[in-house]
């Protein structure tokens, strides 16, 4: 079976997107004795050079990585950090991939996702093109997530966002989504057809991240061991209300063992490091992003990580962060709305606490909770652990396995 994709970010990109579709397509590939092609977008993001074979094109740039077609469709690679740069790559990437999607060998299922928002529309091309199932693969929701950019607004791009996603949704075979208010979002916000639209959640592989001791090479080398970390791991963006947590840190500063430490990169992160030194606080750290080979490490040096959600983000969004913190056996502290996937995955598993959203107050307050109560804080972590399993990677890999093998037939 030859399942083709649509995404901008794939590897060795490290933005979240790519690495989860990156490790979909190799667990296809290896699990499952499917055929992979992926067409993604000149990488932006990346740790390091990574080798690839491929053959050059003016447009198209066949590459091959652990079994998997790459159909790098080629496109510009303006900085991130501000819009024009954003919508320049975008734009780029979406008429080269409509360019590569018509130049696959003959797949039996296409699947689209969101990076950039309208790919859908190249998926969709694709499909028509080869006759076969075209299935939408949420990770975000537009144009409620472009809400959140800083330096540009514009309801008419948010109107045509939300007439292609409208659009996406009712011709879809198939449309997924990452959680049951994403679902709902789609259908009451976008018209999806319910007995169309499944739930298949992001994962975090169990046997690569796993619970470990405090006192590591990571923990040593950062000075972290003897401390209590308050840990913020991923992607620095947009949709995470990250000041809440700088100032949250403002508030344990008579903890001199609490330190409060971000780990990775994004468009936010400079913002962070300026607020931080505007109020002066030595108990906030900021660490480089850190490789695959790494995570277990850096995860298992913290005592309590934060997951966080901008007002209005619920569904639109889900952190997929939340698995990988929950496959290493931590607890942590969410501020997020009711509705959303974070809430519900800490009821059910008694995994995590609930503080009030943008509230930086009650966020350091439930910090103090895990921090005075330490045997709450490790019963909390092994609830997460036993949570994880339920979200471990070939388990939801073969929900994908067996959707694309009912729609091909």
């Amino acid at each position: 079976m030859h399942i083709a994709f649509l995404n901008r970010s794939f590897y060795p990109d490290t933005a979240a997107t790519g690495q989860l579709l990156t490790e979909l397509c190799q667990g296809l590939v290896e699990r499952h004795g499917c055929r992979v092609s992926v067409v993604a977008g000149v990488p932006l993001i990346t740790v390091e050079k990574r080798a690839l074979t491929h053959r050059s094109g003016i447009l198209l740039q066949r590459e091959r990585h652990l079994g998997i077609e790459i159909l790098r469709a080629r496109g510009t690679r303006f900085s991130k950090r501000r819009f024009a740069g954003r919508f320049g790559n975008y734009v780029s990437y979406f008429f080269s991939a409509c360019y590569a999607g018509l130049r696959l060998d003959h797949p039996d299922v296409v699947v689209a996702c969101t990076d950039p928002p309208i790919i859908g529309l190249a998926g969709y091309l694709a499909a028509r093109r080869f006759g076969v199932p075209f299935v939408m693969s949420y990770r975000d929701i537009f144009p409620e997530v472009a809400r959140l950019l800083e330096d540009f607004q514009s309801e008419r791009v948010n109107r045509v966002l939300q007439g292609v996603n409208c659009f996406l949704t009712r011709k879809a075979d198939c449309v997924v989504a990452l959680g049951e208010t994403m679902r709902q979002r789609l259908i009451e916000g976008k018209g999806a057809d319910p007995a169309k639209t499944l739930v298949i959640p992001d994962w975090a592989d169990c046997t690569e991240i796993a619970p470990g001791p405090k006192r590591n090479p990571f923990s040593i080398a950062n000075g972290l061991s003897e401390k209590f970390v308050v840990m913020h791991s991923g992607n620095i963006g947009l949709s995470q209300s990250l000041e809440t947590l700088v100032h949250a840190a403002a508030r344990l500063k008579e903890y001199p063992d609490i330190e409060v430490v971000f780990v990775g990169e994004g468009v936010k992160k400079a913002g962070l490091v300026n607020l931080t030194h505007a109020l002066d606080l030595d108990n906030v750290r900021f660490i480089p992003y850190q490789p695959v080979e790494k995570l277990k490490e850096s995860f298992a040096s913290a005592d309590v990580f934060v997951v966080s959600l901008k007002v209005g983000m619920a569904g639109y969004i889900v952190p997929s962060k939340l698995y990988g913190i929950l496959a290493a056996g931590r607890p942590y502290v969410a501020a997020v709305e009711e509705a959303s996937e974070v809430t519900g995955i800490t009821r059910k598993y008694d995994c995590g606490l609930l503080a009030s959203l943008g509230d930086p107050g009650d966020l350091a307050e439930k910090i103090l909770v895990l921090y005075r109560d330490r045997e709450r804080a490790r019963q909390l972590g092994a609830n997460a652990r036993d949570a994880a399993l339920d979200f471990d990677r070939p388990r939801q890999i073969q929900k994908y396995y067996e959707l694309f093998c009912k729609l091909a037939g």
